[in-house]
């Protein structure tokens, strides 16, 4: 099983979002035995909060119903998770400093923007955060996500064979 932790700042706007996008894609690939996913803050204003009203209605125009309590990240997510993404570089960071004081475990090859899948070239590498602007920018983030997610899944496909795993469980 592969635990995929999705990051951000407050966890009520982007992080929300990209953890049920790609929910909703594993789920689609038929590869929910394999992959779990869970998002989480770096900051601790919103623990125990749904979701952010306006993301929650941007994300029901997409068709995702989030649920998501809001909570910070720990260091006991570093044993748990196998995969962090952060929504931006300050994230990034925040998950790194947490790394090195943990555990050291993760390499750069586990912990990735979310923009680093991106196939729409730019060079931009956070999510814009939604908190303080208009409903434009939450459906740009969910865009984003969505475009991003999508790739992301593609990857840990390939590097795992999940595929591979999905075609030979059917077959037993």
């Amino acid at each position: 099983m592969l635990n995929v932790l999705f990051v951000c700042y407050g966890n009520i706007c982007r992080s929300p979002v990209a953890e049920g996008v790609f929910r909703t894609l594993v789920a689609e690939a038929g590869l929910d035995k394999q992959i779990q996913t869970d998002s989480a803050g770096t900051a601790s204003f919103h623990i125990g909060q749904l979701p952010d009203r306006r993301t929650r209605e941007n994300a029901l125009e997409h068709g995702l119903t989030l649920t998501h309590r809001a909570r910070r990240l720990i260091g006991e997510d570093l044993a748990l998770f196998d995969y962090f993404v952060a929504m931006d570089e300050m994230n990034l960071e925040a998950i790194e400093k947490l790394n090195y004081r943990s555990t050291g475990l993760h390499t750069a090859d586990t912990i990735f923007l979310l923009r680093e899948f991106d196939p729409d070239v730019n060079d931009q590498p956070n999510v814009p955060d939604p908190y303080y602007e208009g409903p434009e920018v939450f459906e740009e983030v969910y865009q984003i996500t969505l475009r991003c997610c999508r790739q992301l899944l593609t990857y840990l496909v390939q590097q795992h064979n999940l595929n591979e795993r999905k075609s030979e469980g059917v077959n037993k």
